[in-house]
């Protein structure tokens, strides 16, 4: 497996799923391997240039994670992750403000669902669902099945405390709103 040169690790969630990074570098051998929830995607044997970087893609989704190698001194290594080239922070804020998660129980079964804000699609456990959306009072519902369960999210404007309107995404399965995690 990776033994002990296991040197970085990240969690990235993206609307497929949730994947986790783990980097092993050997700073003697140069070694190095990235696995992504468990599986091995690169090993790179003996390389002589032990600084540089690595590029994968992620879920069905191909998007593209790039780990940086950098020497900070003698035999003392920085790695840092950038996904869809932009640093792993700059990238998860503005995910936060692009979509909406719930983790709801539906028949006894943790399930992640995932609005994509600005293409209003749905995501569940990884599926992309097929939907149906249509204005209503006050804005608009997307409606879809998981199972025999009938899920909506609605979408309605309300002014918060300051004078800018507020967009609010709510969750219902089967009629009853699922709080936010």
């Amino acid at each position: 497996m990776l033994g002990g040169d296991v040197v970085a690790f990240w969690e990235v969630e993206l609307s497929d799923g949730v994947y986790k990074i783990q980097f092993s570098h050997g700073s003697t051998t140069g070694k190095r391997i990235v696995t992504v929830n468990g599986h091995e995607v690169i090993r790179r044997d003996w390389m002589f240039k032990l600084v540089g970087k690595e590029t994968f893609t992620l879920g069905d989704s191909k998007t593209r994670a790039t780990i940086h190698i950098e020497a900070v001194g003698g035999f003392s290594y920085q790695y840092s992750l950038d996904i869809n080239g932009k640093s792993l922070q700059t990238f998860l804020n503005q995910r936060a403000q692009s979509t909406e998660t719930w983790i709801i129980q539906v028949d006894g079964v943790d399930t992640r669902v995932v609005l994509e804000k600005d293409k209003m699609d749905v995501w569940c456990n990884g599926q992309k669902m097929e939907t149906m959306g249509e204005f209503v009072l006050n804005g608009t519902e997307t409606r879809f099945l998981l199972g025999t369960h009938e899920c909506v999210i609605s979408t309605t404007t309300s002014s918060g405390k300051t004078r800018k309107n507020v967009i609010v995404h709510n969750l219902l399965l089967d009629g009853q709103i699922v709080k936010q995690q």
